[in-house]
């Protein structure tokens, strides 16, 4: 092994003499080179490879050919690449090798390899690099597209990267990925082709030795991807996504025709088909008055392509009533009604339409659960306080067993200062199942605390820690803790705490809540703030090794503290610590000793 390091170690001398004759390099600075090489050498030679020596390997060359480019741009010497950059260069494409053979499954190995050779301007390399990865990884897309890209954009091949796409498709019979991009490259060919043949033209070139054909400059080839494409993926997301890609594309428009009728014809029963017939209404141009002023034309032509719009929608939730096509709807008129406009009467025609909407969805039980939140919002934003009380109240009943509609019913009555709210909680909590329903209960306290007496929060803090989900009940423990010491100081606290602190499961902030509270009173008691951290330690002591730290420091910093309790602590820890908790542990109580934590 000695010998092969030392035969590598002195290919390089070459390269490093020459740094050194050019004046890149002092004679100090190449031994300290050819002794950090021969380390990493030993390193990548071992029997037992590691991943991390051949990356660090290759980051050291990396950074050493960063150094070579700053000391040449300062000294303007750019003579005798080939015999030091060079040199570089192939060793590091050599260290990439062996570790992409050693290691083939990692991509991210691979892509290394790949920016390498990009920044450098490899491109020979780079095709060996992307044939090797896809040979590998030929499960993977979107290697294949970056591969297939880079020959388009980079090498200018159309042909090689057309080859690319055709080999990815006979693994990827049903990736949409791919077919978008396999037809956004044969339209970007054509498009080039188009632009070469009209500079040609303007010049007056002969084009009889250059072979135009028609057909691709009418982007033929893209319509056969995308009729090959249609017949393996259905749904009208992907034939949209088709349609959106040709529209980037201005001689497309007799493909964008036979997309758009391939559409309606084979999904007309999608929400989505709808959605984009009624929005590229706005795309359309409109004959306003010409009496009307400029201002008053263009919301005068906002609105009627907005009403155009909401007939198709008309039409469409007529056709296809469902959920998603609803949604569709609401979703559309919310956009509208968010777009800034100077125009009062704009602005009132949106919010009518946007209510009229709601209501027509809510009437028809097909209003999405998600969207009654932003309905009831916009209700109360418009002063409409009895109607979103009427709302609330028949989402919840629609959707009974819905934490989320409970809560948002609730939040309505609460900034209503509705005189149901009380009777309001408990028939949600008498309809929601135990399990989640944590945000009904931190809702309901929250309200008790500034609406009804102490003794009543108090008994909701108790009621709650018997009905709610053992998990939940940590957090209602927290606040409880939180509430005592806010309404009746360190006493009621103290008391909360004594009632609860055999009640599991607990959090460390409810310990770590009570210690805080401990050390704000005058006469904080050491003896205190040990049964604190005793009662936390046994149930965290051996997942968070900070509380030991902070343990300790107690101990050191409390007029009343022990230091020589540390010690007993310290070993507790370690008994109780498992594997890199002990290492943090002692780690930092070495700095705690020596001053530095």
């Amino acid at each position: 092994m000695a010998e092969r390091i030392e035969q590598r170690i002195e290919g390089r001398l070459p390269e490093l003499e020459q740094l050194e004759r050019v004046g890149l390099f002092t004679r100090k600075e190449i031994k300290a080179v050819i002794k950090k090489a021969s380390a990493l050498e030993y390193k990548i030679q071992r029997r037992a490879l590691r991943k991390e020596d051949f990356i660090n390997y290759i980051q050291y060359e990396i950074n050493l050919l960063e150094l070579i480019k700053k000391r040449r741009s300062r000294i303007g010497y750019s003579f005798k690449k080939d015999e030091i950059e060079y040199s570089i260069v192939q060793r590091i494409h050599g260290l990439f090798r062996r570790a992409t053979e050693k290691w083939k499954d990692d991509v991210q190995l691979w892509l290394s390899h790949v920016a390498f050779c990009k920044k450098w301007n490899k491109k020979i390399q780079l095709s060996k690099v992307f044939s090797a990865m896809l040979a590998i990884h030929p499960n993977k897309p979107a290697l294949w597209i970056m591969a297939a890209k880079w020959e388009m954009e980079e090498r200018l091949s159309s042909e090689s990267a057309r080859h690319l796409f055709l080999r990815a498709l006979r693994f990827h019979p049903e990736s949409p990925k791919l077919y978008q991009e396999y037809f956004r490259m044969e339209l970007m060919h054509a498009e080039k082709q188009r632009k070469e043949k009209k500079e040609f033209e303007q010049a007056k070139m002969d084009l009889g030795e250059f072979s135009y054909s028609e057909e691709v400059l009418n982007g033929e080839m893209a319509r056969i991807i995308y009729r090959n494409a249609v017949q393996k993926i259905k749904g009208a997301e992907f034939c949209l996504s088709l349609l959106s890609i040709a529209k980037l594309f201005d001689f497309t428009q007799d493909l964008q025709k036979e997309i758009l009728e391939n559409l309606q014809a084979e999904h007309a029963d999608d929400p989505l088909t709808w959605d984009y017939m009624a929005r590229r209404e706005l795309e359309m141009g409109s004959l306003p008055s010409p009496e009307c002023s400029s201002k008053q034309m263009k919301a005068s032509e906002v609105a009627q392509k907005e009403e155009r719009c909401c007939a198709v929608f008309e039409e469409a939730v007529t056709a296809l009533p469902t959920e998603a096509m609803w949604k569709c709807y609401v979703t559309f008129c919310l956009e509208r009604l968010n777009r800034k406009t100077n125009s009062e009467e704009l602005r009132r025609k949106r919010l009518e339409r946007t209510l009229s909407v709601f209501s027509g969805a809510h009437e028809s039980t097909l209003l999405p659960e998600t969207l009654y939140k932003q309905w009831l919002h916009l209700l109360l934003e418009v002063g409409l306080s009895e109607k979103a009380t009427e709302v609330a109240a028949a989402a919840t009943k629609r959707f009974s067993q819905s934490v989320e509609m409970w809560h948002t019913r609730l939040q309505v009555l609460i900034k209503l200062n509705s005189s149901d709210v009380a009777q309001c909680f408990e028939e949600a909590v008498r309809q929601v199942k135990s399990k989640g329903c944590l945000p009904l209960w931190t809702l309901w306290v929250e309200w008790s605390e500034g609406a009804n007496s102490k003794e009543d929060t108090q008994a909701l803090y108790q009621r709650s820690l018997f009905v709610i989900a053992p998990a939940d009940s940590v957090t209602m423990k927290e606040k409880y803790l939180d509430w005592a010491y806010r309404d009746g100081g360190y006493k009621k606290a103290k008391k909360v705490f004594t009632s609860l602190h055999e009640s599991r499961p607990f959090s460390l902030e409810f310990f770590r809540k009570m210690i805080e509270i401990e050390k704000e009173q005058e006469s904080c008691k050491m003896l205190n703030l040990r049964e604190y951290y005793e009662r936390a330690l046994r149930e965290f002591g051996s997942t968070d090794s900070d509380l030991w730290l902070d343990y300790i420091k107690e101990e050191l910093n409390h007029p009343q503290g022990k230091p020589v309790n540390c010690g007993n602590i310290h070993w507790r820890a370690m008994k109780m610590l498992e594997g890199e908790l002990v290492e943090k542990f002692v780690s930092k109580y070495t700095l705690l000793q020596t001053g530095h934590l």
